[in-house]
């Protein structure tokens, strides 16, 4: 049993996607499509496999996408590029940005509005 009073955390993405889909709600009315893994301090660790179409909106921190299955092509502003598994990509705070047919680590750390 992990020590509560340790900084030590641990996600599985294995143990994570066997819990998706997740409730229907008013942005995921087919299911939510991701889960909090980890989060200390200002940062947030989590797995997000959404199906079909991507509809997240531009988040207000910076980001971290660490893309662990799937294929696609990752949208940002008005660039467009392909992924595989093993890719990270990065997008900054308040970008509008999108991908599909992927599961992938997301990391949202430091202040809203992003870091300089």
């Amino acid at each position: 049993m992990p020590d509560p009073n340790s900084p030590f955390m641990k996600a599985s993405a294995a143990e994570l996607l066997a819990r998706l889909p997740g409730r229907p709600s008013a942005p995921w009315p087919q299911a939510e499509r991701f889960l909090q893994a980890l989060n200390h301090g200002s940062m947030t660790v989590e797995l997000y496999a959404p199906v079909g179409t991507d509809p997240q909106q531009p988040h207000q921190q910076d980001e971290l996408y660490f893309v662990i299955s799937g294929t696609g092509e990752f949208v940002c502003g008005q660039e467009r590029s392909r992924f595989d598994p093993n890719t990270v990509l990065f997008v900054p705070a308040g970008a509008v940005h999108r991908f599909e047919n992927f599961a992938t680590w997301v990391v949202f750390w430091g202040p809203r509005g992003g870091e300089s």
